[in-house]
């Protein structure tokens, strides 16, 4: 993994002076800029593979917004950076021995998760190594305690901590003013609200530390960033308010916070 660092440290800077982004119809993403990885063949440690982890739950919901989320800002970080990126991206196991090969795994709705014994260890494992986790979409007390206390078994000596809007992950790349809150586009239609739930009005950004300070879990709270990504092309003003303007300048402030940390 730390190959992985020296690369992005190099490589994530913005290709022009301006952020704004052609909306694109979903289902339909246009060529990449660089021609994709050929067939069978793995990614290289210079090139940036957004994963997937799909974990224990009673429900399917490490596929929510799966494959377009993934696609789509696998092609915005293409398009907007100097990264080299695998436009397919990967959905790897929290178990499986390739998930060392991926510094930076994405989480969604873990509201339901369930984590086995063997899946608290290995993720105790890959984070602790060097590996990083970005959770996101899910909302209210009752979700956020479900997933706390599966966290509270990887690590049990550990507290999440408040990440204030001063910390560098809402600078590193897009200065951001406030933490994002992104409604899923159909609550947003149906209601013209940026939260979806009564307990749930303020985005709760929080993180899990190492010992040597480093962040190593990212956790979006009352906020569905992946839909942003997933449904970027639905909806022109919920392209403008919230694709272009919170979801997608948020995960590449993770990404390259998580690639140079």
């Amino acid at each position: 993994m730390k190959r992985w660092v020296a690369a992005a440290t190099a490589a994530v800077v913005l290709l022009g002076a301006g952020w704004a982004i052609a909306q694109r119809r979903r289902h339909a993403p246009p060529p990449m800029d660089r021609p994709p990885l050929e067939a069978g063949k793995e990614p290289s440690e210079d090139v940036f593979t957004f994963a997937r982890l799909r974990y224990g739950s009673w429900r399917r919901s490490w596929e929510i917004d799966y494959p377009d989320a993934d696609l789509n800002l696998s092609y915005r970080l293409a398009q907007l950076t100097s990264l080299k990126v695998d436009p397919q991206g990967k959905v790897v196991d929290i178990t499986d021995e390739q998930l060392r090969n991926y510094p930076f795994v994405y989480m969604v709705e873990p509201g339901g998760l369930e984590l086995s014994e063997a899946e608290v260890v290995a993720l105790r494992k890959y984070l602790l190594g060097g590996g990083f986790l970005m959770v996101d979409d899910f909302w209210g007390e009752d979700e956020f305690n479900i997933f706390y206390r599966q966290m509270k078994r990887v690590f049990p000596e550990r507290d999440a901590q408040e990440v204030d809007i001063s910390h560098p992950i809402f600078h590193a790349v897009f200065d951001l003013k406030e933490k994002p809150q992104m409604p899923s586009i159909d609550v947003w239609r149906r209601t013209g609200l940026t939260y979806e739930r009564d307990d749930a009005h303020h985005p709760d950004y929080r993180a899990f530390y190492d010992d040597k300070g480093r962040m190593i879990v990212f956790i979006c709270h009352n906020t569905d960033l992946g839909d942003g990504w997933e449904r970027e092309g639905e909806d022109p003003r919920y392209f403008r308010t919230f694709s272009e303007k919170q979801a997608y300048p948020m995960a590449i402030n993770v990404i390259f916070y998580a690639m140079t940390h």
